[in-house]
């Protein structure tokens, strides 16, 4: 029977695809490709993490169904984070849930509140789920720019006024994946401020927010006097405590928006595995020098990849903040496009990396580069993509004989 499904028919083609499956066809014929493309922490989660899990394990009670919202230890570790980390006062019960990683808890709350053909105003470039969350959900998207400035906010205002129906919610997401810009107090508070006044809700993702290079940390939305009263923010293990695989996230915030997402988890899962939330309570209440050591790890490769990339003519800005660069594609080869400079770049200089393309049209200028090996092999590509663009005109040209061959 051939079918096309109504949701399925609303998701493009997924344009990380054709650069993973050249990737896998590399690696399958013996040639030693750097893989800066992922974004998947390679350092252990630290050892005090994983002995609480093994000895969470080892308890037979804790392998029966979990809580969906969450073990209330869990939930009171992370308001105590927010206490700590924030001086914001979250209340356990009815302000935080746990998630399966910040991502499905981002795709199930759109599912709660987006009705069929409900606008949510979302950043171009920005992380998949962040719009496509919404469109699963049968809403639309009205893209709006991605700098934490003044065109943000003149778009998100354009939005408000020139949308049918008003937009339900607007994304924003600092440090932000992939572009790895950060936001200040002063611009949440005009967001908080202009969703109040409009009645619609902000979802900040701060799944990068420990993972910073400058002297202030990132800050958070629910800093600002009243974001309680429309926003929820999503928050992650994955990358601060080197947990990706383990898949616990939270979302804080509005309980109007906690309890919404609370009831529909209620009916989808019963909870990542006790285990899981007792190892991951250990990790926020626990010693955190293991997160600055990562932090650490990261402005280390960070410095190797800038430098490099710089004394080989590739002008990357430092990214102040995340695992990931960044980079405008080369002038030689913007024409070429995220995807195309992408399979070059990795036939040419065996290096893999994301295309902008994947984060939306306005990231096609720009591929992200991911701070996911040591330096040896940071270092390695580096040297890789230096040669690369030493020959970018017979590496053009082959590449467009190549072009007209496939024709």
């Amino acid at each position: 029977m051939e079918q096309e499904f109504h949701r399925i028919k609303r998701l493009p083609p997924y344009v990380f695809a054709e650069v993973n499956a050249m990737k896998a066809r590399a690696r399958a014929a013996g040639e030693d490709i750097i893989d800066l493309g992922m974004g998947n922490p390679d350092q252990p989660t630290p050892q005090h993490i994983v002995d609480k899990l093994c000895e969470a394990a080892r308890n037979p009670r804790a392998h029966g169904y979990s809580m969906s919202k969450g073990i209330p230890g869990l939930r009171k570790a992370m308001s105590g984070y927010y206490e700590r980390r924030f001086n914001v006062n979250l209340d356990p019960e009815s302000e935080i849930i746990v998630t399966l990683g910040s991502k499905e808890g981002l795709a199930n709350l759109a599912q709660a509140i987006t009705s069929p053909g409900d606008i949510v105003l979302a950043p171009n470039p920005s992380y998949p789920i962040h719009a496509f969350g919404f469109i699963i959900a049968g809403g639309s998207v009205r893209s709006i720019p991605a700098t934490p400035n003044e065109d943000f906010l003149r778009a998100m205002d354009r939005g408000v006024r020139h949308s049918v129906p008003k937009p339900v919610a607007v994304i924003v997401n600092f440090p932000s994946n992939p572009t790895a810009m950060v936001a200040d107090l002063a611009f949440y508070k005009e967001v908080v401020d202009f969703c109040r006044r409009h009645e619609i809700f902000v979802l900040s993702d701060i799944a990068y927010s420990e993972i910073y290079f400058d002297d202030v940390p990132p800050p958070s939305i629910l800093q600002i006097p009243g974001a309680k009263d429309v926003a929820v923010e999503f928050s992650s293990m994955s990358k601060t405590y080197n947990m990706a695989g383990w898949r616990i996230g939270f979302a804080a915030g509005n309980r109007k928006l906690i309890s919404a997402l609370s009831r529909v988890k209620s009916y989808l899962d019963y909870g990542a595995f006790t285990p899981v939330q007792v190892a991951a309570t250990a990790a926020l209440n626990g010693p955190q020098d293991c997160v600055e050591q990562t932090r650490l790890v990261y402005k280390e490769r960070r410095d190797v990849l800038i430098e490099g990339l710089h004394q080989a003519g590739w002008m990357v800005p430092p990214p102040p903040a995340s695992m990931f660069a960044w980079a405008p594609i080369p002038p030689a080869f913007q024409h070429l496009g995220s995807v195309e400079f992408s399979k070059l770049l990795m036939r040419e200089a065996k290096v893999a990396v994301a295309p902008g393309l994947g984060f939306g049209e306005q990231g096609d200028d720009h591929v992200r580069i991911g701070l996911v090996e040591n330096k040896h092999r940071i270092r390695q590509a580096v040297r890789n993509i230096k040669g690369f663009l030493q020959n970018y005109d017979k590496v053009l040209e082959d590449a467009e004989k190549q072009r007209v061959v496939l024709k």
